[in-house]
């Protein structure tokens, strides 16, 4: 029996896109604690020492985001075009990305442990082959790649990719759309909003 190269490919990409739904990037709970504390998780914690509260899309890392936005990205510039030839995500879709998770912050943390440039949970790094999340290179070549499964799961439709990268795509096949968060809704809306600037900055 004979296969051929590209279906291995196929089936490789289809795996990958398997693992990532049920590992990466996903829905997160957030529960309020026995004891007053409140806790955020992307798995269903004890009931009996957890108190569902909502759930809710991946939080951005809060970050100061004073100053030029294109003097920050001027640095990162050749590294995005690098990964904008290689996978095939506009320039300024990538920009735009990293301008709402980080605001070009290499060191960025959010509270449910995302890290770096393009805000990478751990699984989704390790997944990606980053070794270095807070290597702005490692960072924004692991991140452009899994947005680019993204597009080709959900068809290249621009917004459900976004919806997917912030709340998981499980998410948005559940919803059969972006999902009803209000993180995940606004974070669409805020990229798409500065993908279309600096989109209009280019012509």
């Amino acid at each position: 029996m004979h296969i051929s190269t590209s279906y291995i490919c196929n089936f490789i990409f289809a795996i990958g896109l398997f693992v990532l739904s049920v590992n990466s990037h996903a829905e997160y709970y957030v529960y309020k604690h026995s004891d007053g504390t409140t806790w955020y998780s992307d798995k269903n914690l004890p009931a009996n020492n957890y108190k569902l509260i909502a759930t809710i899309g991946r939080p951005t890392a809060s970050v100061s985001c004073t100053g030029s936005i294109s003097n920050r990205a001027k640095d990162h510039a050749p590294i995005i075009q690098q990964y904008s030839d290689l996978y095939g995500v506009s320039r300024e879709l990538i920009k735009a990305i990293i301008t709402v998770e980080s605001c070009f912050d290499r060191y960025a943390v959010s509270r449910v442990g995302a890290k770096g440039l393009m805000q990478l949970m751990p699984e989704t790094a390790k997944i990606m082959g980053v070794h270095n999340v807070f290597n702005a290179k490692d960072n924004i070549r692991g991140g452009t790649r899994y947005f680019r499964q993204m597009l080709e799961l959900f068809e290249f439709n621009i917004e459900l990719a976004l919806a997917a990268y912030n709340a998981g795509p499980n998410a948005v096949k559940k919803y059969n759309g972006i999902p009803p968060f209000k993180e995940t809704q606004g974070y669409v809306k805020k990229v798409i909003k500065h993908y279309n600037s600096f989109t209009e900055a280019e012509s």
